[in-house]
């Protein structure tokens, strides 16, 4: 017989709930069973973030460094706006209704600017004003701090300068904390990611220049299980690992007594899945010989 000359197989949520309910000993009946598994799938990958996994979702983030700003956020936050081609780089803007603020930190396009995480909240059609430029605008809509909120965390960074990475060196709160200048200025050798719930890196010394850039790498969350039409962001190799952890999951709520076989099933299979999501570099053994002088 001919093989199927596909590789397509993706079991939709609806898919893997129906399979985590045969494991369980149960089938799926009601929009309730559905609606509990969605949840109880929303929950495994946050547990999948904590155990450090996703490693398909990292994405890399190229952000411009702006002379006088220290703290940026960890991915993209967007203004959209009426208008936005008289204000500049680095300038703060202020809400007329809201006082909200923040700094530009990427150079505003015709109706839209990246910005600084707000300190307040800028609300739809109140007015803007540039401290610097003077420059006004009308805000179209809330601004959405979503992309950044999904950042998990970050794993390295470098800095580009005239084409050039230059490695630089995560350091923890204390370290940071204890810089007694951090306004000094130079080329950034530091970094501080502050894992809030809308995480910001904050970088050191301050830059001197509006031309490097930040280039970091971040892992961030999986898109949620919205509906049972959706599809999982994920490889193939982790489909077995899913429908186990699923599985273990309503076991909780629904099987008591199975629960220590799922349980052992799904961490077997998640240690399998994380042993391959891994980066394997190359590796080079260099003997080092010992040479001993006859006296």
């Amino acid at each position: 017989m001919a093989v199927s000359a596909s590789k397509d197989f993706q079991p939709n949520v609806a898919e893997y709930i129906e399979e985590a309910f045969e494991r369980c000993g149960l089938e799926l009946r009601t929009g309730y069973d559905a609606r509990t598994a969605r949840r109880s799938l929303n929950f495994l990958f946050a547990d999948w973030a904590n155990r450090g996994l996703n490693q398909w979702t990292i994405e890399r983030v190229t952000q411009n460094l702006i002379v006088g700003i220290l703290e940026y956020p960890v991915g993209t936050i967007t203004l959209s706006v009426a208008a936005s081609g008289s204000f500049t780089i680095g300038e703060t803007i202020t809400g007329g209704t809201s006082a909200a603020t923040a700094a530009i930190i990427t150079a505003p396009t015709a109706t839209s600017m990246t910005i600084t995480v707000p300190s307040g909240t800028f609300v739809a059609t109140e007015t803007i004003t540039g401290g610097t430029s003077g420059a006004t605008t009308t805000v179209s809509s809330a601004v959405s701090l979503e992309n950044v909120q999904a950042t998990i965390d970050t794993l390295s960074a470098v800095i580009r300068r005239s084409g050039q990475d230059i490695s630089i060196n995560s350091v923890s709160r204390d370290t940071y904390l204890t810089i007694p200048d951090k306004t000094t200025t130079g080329r950034p050798v530091q970094y501080y990611v502050n894992r809030q719930i809308t995480p910001v890196v904050l970088v050191w010394p301050s830059p001197e220049n509006s031309t490097d850039q930040l280039i970091y790498d971040r892992l961030v969350r999986m898109d949620d299980a919205d509906t049972s039409a959706n599809t999982v962001e994920m490889p193939f190799r982790f489909y077995p690992c899913l429908a186990a952890g699923l599985a273990y999951y309503l076991a909780l709520k629904r099987v008591p007594d199975k629960v220590a076989l799922l349980k052992g099933l799904y961490e077997e299979e998640f240690e399998r899945a994380a042993q391959e999501d891994r980066d394997i570099p190359s590796i080079s053994l260099v003997p080092t010989y010992t040479f001993l002088n006859a006296g």
